[in-house]
């Protein structure tokens, strides 16, 4: 229907989302360890094949997801102002991606070597599990650097190579905009498509409580306890480190340097924080997420922009906090010792290759990244991801909201510096409505 009134209502309630999540966590561990216990094959696949299936449903709509969403976002920086302008923003918008990424990942070392995650059980790497991760898993500089730009720009969509499709869009993006009009109409579409894709999104995460109930009745019966202490000093510092960065370092540098009171961020934030956690999903929060910028007082023009930009390679909480504990935990669980060139490694990698995170795969991309980088074997790397693998969707709740309140917080203060942000839109109650499926396709 063409009217706002006409639009239906999705009555998504965040409380009862989230405690549908929480239960289908403990149900899929139930029925993990019965699967486990009794041998029964057909659970296992039952529950590996519901798993899988959600994995791919989200998957499967990233890639156009960051396209259009980087292609339509170029081109709205153009009622920003002029080039000059354009390029001011994108720079100061990676500089603060950086800094923002060197914080989270100091602190995610400082929780990593006060908890010591992974330490006490020192194991052997187990060669059967390489299959299960693939050559995912021989992650290096050289590999991102050679692999940026594609053979053809059929083969990035068709393989999945999501660096080569950010990097494509990045380039269309621009010549679109240093086109103008006589580019209208591609832009115009992307716009649709964009639209399409999010009413898409918003029906494949009323699905996450079944995908999650899948995926940790898969990792029970696969792994089952025996890893439970390590396991859960994992969870435990992936948790206090995005905790930190969450309410800690985001509300300064809202305070101190943007001049913006937590109180009114979160106020107007916890909705789609709340989303995000429960959706472990960036992609599917970008429209929240980005409603949300300019409900803060960013202009839409400069959110469009920025927060689909951030939504592919600004991930505090994937690509900085769980890189740095992941690799200790790794490291801890087959007895190597990391040193200061290894600490260093583990920031470098961190601030500057956040771009090769993207969508619900970027916390695996950027920690095979970093324990390549530190000169892991590959049979360590593939084991200690497929243990971690177990317990992922438990921290991967707190790492996506980490990461979505990162994609606001940037463009608020970016927007402070470049006096774009709007204080009397600041100041009015916040315009979201999670229930409402409108804010889900919201231009």
């Amino acid at each position: 229907m063409s009217t706002s009134a006409g639009r239906s209502r999705l009555r998504f309630n965040p409380k009862v989302f989230a405690a549908a999540v929480i239960a289908s966590l403990v149900l899929g561990a139930l029925l993990g360890w019965v699967a486990k216990q009794t041998d029964a094959e057909w659970l296992v696949t039952t529950l590996k094949t519901i798993g899988s299936t959600f994995t791919k449903l989200l998957t499967f709509t990233v890639l156009p997801l960051i396209f259009t969403a980087i292609v339509v976002g170029i081109n709205s920086l153009r009622s920003v102002g002029g080039g000059r302008t354009a390029a001011r923003l994108g720079g100061k918008t990676a500089l603060w991606f950086g800094i923002t990424s060197l914080i989270a990942v100091v602190i995610g070392l400082l929780i990593g070597w006060l908890f010591q995650p992974g330490k006490g059980l020192v194991i052997e790497p187990d060669p059967d599990k390489l299959a299960s991760i693939g050559e995912k898993t021989q992650g290096s500089w050289l590999d991102l650097i050679t692999g940026l730009v594609p053979s053809n720009l059929i083969s990035a969509f068709a393989e999945g190579e999501t660096l080569q499709v950010v990097f494509v869009a990045l380039i269309i993006g621009a010549a679109t905009y240093s086109l103008g009009e006589k580019a209208a109409p591609f832009v115009d579409f992307n716009k649709a498509a964009f639209e399409v894709i999010q009413r898409v999104l918003g029906w494949i995460i009323r699905l996450a409580p079944l995908g999650t109930l899948g995926l940790i009745g898969n990792a029970v019966a696969t792994y089952g306890n025996e890893f439970f202490v390590p396991l859960l000093k994992l969870i435990g510092s992936t948790y206090v480190a995005c905790a930190l960065v969450l309410f800690a370092v985001y509300p300064l540098l809202l305070a101190l340097v943007a001049k913006v009171s937590p109180v009114k961020f979160f106020a107007k934030s916890w909705n789609v924080l709340q989303f995000a956690f429960v959706s472990r999903s960036s992609g599917a929060s970008l429209p929240l997420t980005r409603q949300t910028a300019q409900d803060l007082g960013v202009p839409a023009s400069y959110a469009n922009f920025a927060v689909p930009l951030a939504t592919t390679t600004k991930m505090d909480g994937c690509a900085a906090i769980y890189p740095a504990v992941g690799s200790m935990f790794i490291a801890n669980l087959f007895g190597i010792q990391l040193g200061p060139v290894q600490y260093l490694t583990i920031i470098a990698v961190a601030v500057l290759g956040s771009i090769a995170t993207a969508g619900v795969t970027g916390w695996f991309t950027m920690l095979t990244l970093t324990v390549g980088a530190l000169g892991f074997p590959p049979e360590v790397v593939a084991t200690g991801i497929a243990i971690a693998y177990a317990v992922d969707p438990i921290m991967d709740m707190a790492r996506t909201a980490t990461n979505v309140a990162g994609q606001i917080v940037v463009p608020v203060v970016v927007a402070r510096s470049e006096g774009l942000l709007d204080d009397e839109v600041l100041a009015k109650p916040s315009t979201l409505l999670v229930n409402d499926e409108s804010n889900l396709v919201k231009a």
